[in-house]
């Protein structure tokens, strides 16, 4: 299936692409489709589903779109979905790693892990037709580190560890970040919804 991403975010597309290796993804630039949607919900599944059916009102075709982001347990659930945005207080986004930097300096006064708890979340929405939309959440648990390691994926994954591994989401391989991580999850059982399809 050919499936149009809500998001011109080239990161997620290769992600997605290796993800969901049986099928065909395109972003909206490449069709000729000026896409920008103002993310106005309040949850992860509220902006995801805003994302897809907008995008589907303009290109009437199969879409597949996420919403995901970083919640940080001592910092009553922040960035959230304000994870792309975080620290640019109205200006600006900052770049990743300025991001990065924003969230250690608000955390520097926490000294344990287990005070630095959080978990990376992703809903994905899926719009096949008008009246076939399906939702999936997933998320992976980790901490967040004191200073960021590894030069693998994006976004946090360079200050998120991951207990299992001992490293974080930026020093193991994309293969099997694709496996285990929260937009990997969501895509495989995305995945499994369009075999039935």
């Amino acid at each position: 299936m050919e499936l149009l991403l809500a998001t011109n975010n080239q990161h997620k597309k290769h992600e997605l692409s290796q993800i969901l290796s049986g099928h065909k993804i395109i972003t909206p630039d490449e069709i000729g489709i000026d896409f920008d949607c103002d993310e106005t919900g309040t949850t992860f599944l509220a902006n995801s589903l805003l994302k897809a059916e907008t995008l589907f009102k303009l290109a009437g075709r199969p879409i597949i779109a996420d919403d995901s982001g970083l919640c940080v347990d001592s910092l009553g659930g922040e960035p959230g979905i304000y994870s792309a945005r975080y620290g640019s207080s109205g200006g600006p986004d900052l770049s990743s790693e300025d991001r990065n930097l924003y969230l250690l300096d608000k955390m520097k006064h926490l000294e344990t892990t287990a005070e630095r708890t959080a978990h990376f979340v992703c809903c994905m929405s899926l719009i096949i037709d008008e009246y076939r939309v399906y939702t999936v959440q997933e998320s992976v648990d980790g901490s967040i580190t004191f200073e960021p390691a590894g030069c693998g994926g994006f976004g946090y994954d360079p200050v998120f560890f991951l207990p299992r591994y001992g490293m974080t989401v930026a020093e193991i391989g994309e293969a099997e970040k694709n496996k285990i991580s929260h937009r990997g999850r969501a895509a495989s059982r995305l995945a499994k919804l369009i075999i039935g399809e």
